[in-house]
């Protein structure tokens, strides 16, 4: 099902089909491109993959509610971003981010001591960026994630977080000099919070 024939369809006379069409069109052409999202957000691939899994759910359940004033792809990324906040708002989350936490120490002792060729080696310069992003706090990783991984515009991502343009273009460009001092630092923010 295009795109086209979802604004034809009349929110009144979804039937199941209707329902299964678009939502098969969705996973389709925006799967992964939500995948990647959610995953940016919850930075676990299994908590991603229940996560996205929460979005289809409620894309199927809500299609009816479309309102068609705004993309297609914009509405599924707002559904996304709120599916990923709410995931990292629950207790149980929380409690599971302590626990990574504390692996990841446990776990840097031991990468210390492997030695400066195997870790370039093992370290894609890609990864690394990502990594560095996902250093950022939340509200300049989200931009810079929707700007540059998935292409969206200075208003496409308004129109997402429901906020001002010029709002995502501030953030844009604190965020681009955040991760310049991460980068140039080696991979610490010099304590400048958000």
């Amino acid at each position: 099902m295009s795109v086209s024939e979802l604004a034809a369809l009349e929110k009144e006379s979804l039937t199941e089909q209707d329902r299964l069409d678009i939502l098969d069109y969705c996973m389709q052409f925006y799967g992964s491109d939500i995948k990647r999202v959610v995953l940016s957000y919850v930075n676990n691939e299994a908590d991603a993959e229940d996560v996205t899994q929460d979005v289809f759910i409620t894309v199927y359940q809500k299609i009816d509610q479309f309102n068609q004033q705004s993309q297609l792809k914009s509405w599924l990324f707002r559904i996304a971003i709120n599916k990923s906040k709410d995931h990292l708002r629950s207790f149980k989350q929380r409690q599971q981010r302590i626990r990574d936490k504390l692996m990841q120490s446990a776990q840097k002792d031991s990468i210390e001591t492997k030695t400066p060729e195997s870790i370039s080696v093992e370290a894609d310069e890609n990864e690394l960026l990502l990594q560095r992003v996902y250093q950022l706090s939340g509200k300049y990783k989200e931009v810079i994630i929707l700007y540059y991984f998935e292409q969206l515009s200075v208003q496409e991502i308004a129109s997402i977080l429901d906020t001002k343009s010029n709002t995502i273009k501030a953030r844009l460009k604190r965020g681009r000099e955040r991760l310049k001092t991460i980068i140039e630092s080696g991979g610490e923010e010099n304590g400048s919070k958000a």
